[in-house]
C-alpha cells in the first residue's frame, strides 16, 4: 500500500501560501509508516516547532490500474474517506528556499491521518467537508473547488504508477490551513458525518 498526495489543488490554499497554480497535479508520496488511523493521537516531533494540519478528501484504489484513462477513472475507486496531510512548515519553507526535496516535511512517521471510508454513492455533490479544532470550524472544503477532479488525478497518477488495491490518494487542501499545539483536539466531518478526531500530544 502506498499514500500518493496531491498538493496545490485548491485556489484559496494557494494564495494562502504564495506559491503558483501548477500546470498538471504536483504529487509527492508518503511511505506507510506515516499512516495514523483509528483515531489514535499524535505526537509532536522534537524537529519541528510549526506543525500544520491540511484536511483532504482520501480515495481508496479499489482495483490494479495503470495508464488509466480519465473517462474509466471512476470505476478504480469505490470509498471516499477524510484524512490530514500533516505537514512540518518551517522544514518545508526552509527545504523549498534551497530548492531542496521537502519529503522530511512531509512523510514523517504519523503524518498522515485517516478515518474512516464511505461509499461514493451515499454522498452528495459536490462533497462537502470540515475540520474542527478545539471545537471551532477551521477548514471547510467543497470537491467541486478542486483545480483537478479525482478522476483527473487519478489519470495523471497512473502514467507514471500502477495503483494498486488499497493505495490511498490524498486530493489536496483547501484554505485555512493552520498550526497545531499540545493539548489540541482535531475532528474532521465528511457533509455531517464524524470521520476522526486526533488530539495532539
Amino acid at each position: 500500500m502506498k499514500i500518493i498526495c496531491i498538493g496545490r489543488n485548491y485556489v484559496d490554499h494557494i494564495h494562502e501560501l504564495q506559491n503558483a497554480i501548477p500546470e498538471n497535479p504536483v504529487i509527492f508520496m508518503k511511505p506507510n509508516t506515516a499512516i495514523l488511523k483509528d483515531n489514535k493521537p499524535f505526537f509532536y516531533p522534537e524537529w519541528s516547532s510549526e506543525i500544520h494540519y491540511e484536511t483532504e478528501l482520501v480515495l481508496k484504489i479499489s482495483k490494479q490500474g495503470k495508464y488509466i484513462q480519465e473517462k474509466f477513472a471512476h470505476k478504480y475507486y469505490q470509498e471516499i474517506g477524510l484524512g490530514i496531510d500533516f505537514t512540518a512548515r518551517d522544514l518545508q519553507n526552509n527545504l523549498k528556499a534551497k530548492g531542496l526535496p521537502w519529503e522530511i516535511a512531509k512523510a514523517f512517521d504519523s503524518s498522515a491521518v485517516v478515518g474512516n471510508f464511505v461509499d461514493k454513492a451515499k454522498l452528495s455533490s459536490p462533497i462537502l467537508f470540515h475540520l474542527l479544532l478545539n471545537g471551532n470550524k477551521v477548514q471547510t472544503g467543497n470537491s467541486s473547488l478542486m483545480l483537478y477532479s479525482f478522476d483527473k488525478i487519478i489519470s495523471y497518477i497512473s502514467q507514471f504508477f500502477t495503483l494498486q488495491l488499497g493505495d490511498l490518494i490524498y486530493t489536496g487542501t483547501p484554505a485555512g490551513v493552520g498550526k497545531i499545539a499540545i493539548g489540541d483536539k482535531l475532528e474532521g466531518f465528511l457533509e455531517e458525518q464524524k470521520m476522526f478526531e486526533c488530539e495532539i500530544k
